[in-house]
């Protein structure tokens, strides 16, 4: 998959289900992950990070609500947001599944369409970007359509990776983002790049955003990374 395209992971027991998801979350233009239990599901969290997670309530093993309390308990995946999947229709089931911390409620069966626009919903707050979405950063703006930088109402030219880049940075002001993490999402996994072609990367977009002056907006956290603000 393209190294900025978001991430979708299916946790579907049923393989007719999962393959129709994953055939229309990539038409959608999405990387998929797909797993069949809790516990494949749990395992593929931490290894591709998806940003957004479609899951099953009824699976074997693990349930799919056991899975989501899990990951709504952990500091880092609570934040990855959470559509349930389900054929259960009782008013308190739906509420027991949003009070685990699911993010949104599809009682099956559903419309593929209706599900797609909920995926991009709950991308639009967790990757704003990615659904054309402007971000501002202090005095720097990017406009995810136009592939336009400014900063302070002056142009800034990137090349592709550091627009790339700067987007990672600005989707989460503040967090830190490991070189090993920053080359999952800017240059993908499926290719190999140096960790120290990182640096070089995060060089570059750091001369061009002080190119006209101002502060250097990225901050370097040592021994984990680099982080916006």
């Amino acid at each position: 998959m393209s190294a900025d395209n978001p991430c979708v992971l299916v946790v579907e027991d049923e393989p007719a289900q999962r393959e129709v998801l994953a055939y229309n979350l990539e038409a959608e233009g999405y990387g998929v992950s797909k797993a069949e239990t809790g516990d494949d599901a749990l395992l593929l969290v931490d290894e591709v990070e998806p940003d957004v997670i479609i899951l099953d309530w009824m699976l074997p093993g693990v349930s799919g609500i056991e899975v989501c309390r899990r990951l709504k308990a952990n500091s880092g995946t609570r934040n990855i947001p959470v559509i349930m999947l389900t054929a259960r229709t009782e008013e308190t089931d739906r509420v027991r599944g949003l009070e685990t911390g699911a993010d949104d409620y599809v009682i099956k069966p559903y419309s593929v369409i209706e599900l797609m626009a909920r995926v991009r919903t709950q991308l639009r707050r967790v990757r704003p970007a990615s659904v054309g979405q402007c971000l501002t950063f202090d005095d720097i703006t990017l406009d995810s359509e136009t592939h336009r930088v400014s900063r302070s109402e002056k142009p800034v030219k990137l090349g592709p990776t550091e627009f790339r880049l700067l987007t990672t940075f600005m989707e989460k002001p503040g967090r830190v983002w490991s070189r090993e993490q920053l080359l999952d999402r800017v240059w993908g996994r499926d290719i190999y790049v140096d960790t120290r072609t990182v640096d070089v990367h995060v060089g570059r977009l750091r001369k061009a955003l002080c190119q006209h002056g101002g502060n250097d907006p990225l901050r370097t956290v040592r021994g984990a990374g680099y982080a916006l603000g």
